[in-house]
This record gives structure tokens, sequence and C-alpha cells, in this order.
């Protein structure tokens, strides 16, 4: 967890939530941005091992940072701090970057089977995991490393996109099963990060779901990684919601 010194009176300090195939390393330009600029910021490990245990795993991170919390979720990371913030009790504002945003019952699989823009289905690999429980397995994915570069991160150069594809993080079959609980952006301010080139989450899920949740959206062309491509745009987002949120 990366951390810096946590917001004091009712300045919330920024919790950034990462994604499927990826870790919290993929913020860090915009955590050096927001450091700089001397915002509160931590970035949250989540465990990719479901709906259910990821939302108790970052609920429980984000209702032990003292005062508010703005919690950002980087695609998948949306759909977990969609059901996390309101268990955490903290949480005063929620920020999508190329995110999904279920709505209550909804699953991720269902939600990706009506994508014109995704390509994700045709890219994953999977393999099974150990769950702890006796023999018991479960199914995961990874992006074919072959087709990483173009379905996940097509605006970063073809060597970087190589070693984010070396290090990514597979992901629980259960994160695109799992029913979604009540979502808090019913009753959370919300904004909203649209890459118009996002072909993992789709570009068309991305945008319905910020509109459904009443986001205040910003549209830029980039990918799905636009945090690591654009990381300027991105921390801009998370200021204005910061300012929003000061009232």
């Amino acid at each position: 967890m990366t951390s810096a010194p946590s917001a004091t009176g009712s300045t919330p300090t920024v919790a950034l939530v990462h994604g499927a195939f990826a870790d919290s390393s993929g913020w860090n330009d915009v955590v050096a941005r927001l450091l700089a600029d001397g915002v509160a910021v931590q970035s949250v490990s989540n465990p990719l091992r479901g709906i259910s245990l990821d939302t108790a795993y970052v609920a429980s991170a984000l209702g032990q940072i003292p005062g508010p919390v703005l919690a950002v979720g980087h695609s998948y990371g949306g759909a977990v701090i969609t059901n996390a913030a309101l268990p955490a009790g903290n949480v005063v504002g929620l920020v999508y970057v190329a995110a999904f945003a279920p709505d209550e019952g909804e699953v991720l699989q269902d939600i990706e089977a009506d994508s014109k823009d995704s390509v994700l289905n045709g890219v994953l690999v999977g393999r099974r995991y150990p769950t702890g429980h006796g023999m018991d397995t479960e199914l995961e994915f990874s992006i074919d490393p072959e087709r990483f570069h173009d379905a996940f991160a097509s605006d970063v150069s073809e060597e970087q996109a190589r070693v984010m594809a070396a290090t990514q993080r597979p992901v629980s079959a259960l994160a695109f099963s799992e029913k979604t609980g009540t979502p808090a952006w019913r009753s959370l301010p919300s904004w909203a990060v649209v890459p118009t080139g996002d072909k993992a989450a789709g570009s068309d899920v991305v945008r319905r779901m910020a509109q459904r949740a009443g986001a205040t959206a910003v549209e830029a062309e980039g990918s799905h990684v636009i945090m690591v491509s654009q990381p300027a745009l991105v921390a801009d987002v998370i200021r204005q919601a910061l300012g929003a949120l000061a009232g």
C-alpha cells in the first residue's frame, strides 16, 4: 500500500483501487502528481478473487483510512468500489476510470456480453487455482500476452505493454459471475473518465454505466489503461472531484 499523510479536517484521502490483470503500480504516475499537490493518497491492493471477497477486503482497507475518502476505481476496481464504498462507512465520492459501475444484481460477464467495443472475451487464457478449501479449485483468467498490447494498452509503447503483460495479475472467474449488491453510486456523487478507444471493458459499456450513475464524465481518446498513458488527465479529474466535495 502506497501512502501519504492522512487527510485532515474535511479533505478526503484519495484511495486508488486497481482492476484485473494489473496491480497498484498502474497508478504510480497519478500518485506522483497528487502527492506533488499535497493530496493525501493511498493505493489499495485488490485481491482479484471475486466480488464478495474483494469487496470485503477493500471495504476494510477503505474504512481504516482516517477521515473521509474519495474512492477511485479502474476497470474491475470500479465494480469493487461500487460494492465496498457503503460498508466502508467513510467514502464520500467515487471516481470511475475506464471502469465498471454495475447496478444491484448485475454480473460483469452479462454486461460484457452486450459490448460492441470490447474484445476481452476473445483474448483471455484460463487456468485453475486452489481455493484453500480441500481439493477445490476455481478458474482464473489472464490476457494472452500476444494480444495484451492491442486489447488492453494500445496507447502505450509495445515495450511497456510487454512488461505489463509479463507482470499482469490473473483475476478469478468469480469477479465476472458474482452479483453486485447495493451500488454506492446511487447515494454518492461520482465522476468518470471514459476512454474512447477502450477495447477491454469497452468504451460503450464504460460510457453507459457512467451515464446511468449520473457521473460527471470526461471523454478522451485513449485505451483501457488511460491512467498509465494520460496520468495528468486522470489526476485532473480526481482534483475536480476533490474540489467539488470541498464545496
